[in-house]
């Protein structure tokens, strides 16, 4: 497979906005010890990379904003369950947008697309991953997540199709 140097430009800085969106421009709330809910758009570069250059571009990019998040503003130990579920935030959308609906960038594709990421990564399965790791009850994991979620899915769907409608993707699309 081979890479522009273009591209590897702009998947880069998808990833240090996701890094700098997650770790410094989030709103995060302790639950049990440890961080519960993280509330913002740190998702939004992941998903994005995963609807503009392909579903493997979005994994990268999720899990790279994960691992250097990590090493840049550590809690606790590293889980490598999270970077998981970060790669399947730019993976799951990207693959379902190029390849379930055929690149077809319209606000319902977009908004199935991400709903069926968010609801996999997370409310499932990092609601999974936290119980599992600190033994904290699901109620108080999941109720937060299942009122957050709608709103950050119509969030990135609402942001990602201005993109799309307003051509600022032929900047990136031409590599």
């Amino acid at each position: 497979m081979k890479i522009s140097t273009r591209k590897l430009v702009f998947l880069s800085l998808l990833t240090a906005l996701g890094v700098i969106l997650t770790r410094f421009l989030s709103l995060r709330l302790p639950l049990f010890g440890i961080e519960g809910i993280r509330i913002g758009i740190g998702s939004l570069p992941i998903i994005f990379a995963g609807m503009v250059f392909g579903p493997f571009a979005g994994g990268i990019v999720g899990a790279l904003t994960d691992l250097i998040g990590y090493w840049v503003s550590p809690m606790g130990a590293y889980m490598p369950h999270f970077t998981l579920t970060a790669f399947l935030t730019g993976f799951i959308p990207g693959f379902i947008l190029i390849y379930l609906f055929k690149e077809k960038r319209q606000i319902k594709y977009i908004l199935i697309s991400i709903t069926v990421g968010q609801v996999i990564t997370s409310i499932i399965l990092v609601t999974y991953f936290i119980h599992i790791l600190f033994g904290v009850p699901y109620k108080p994991i999941l109720i937060p997540r299942l009122v957050s979620q709608p709103i950050n899915i119509v969030i990135y769907s609402y942001l990602i199709n201005i993109l799309f409608r307003n051509k600022v993707l032929n900047v990136f699309e031409t590599s």
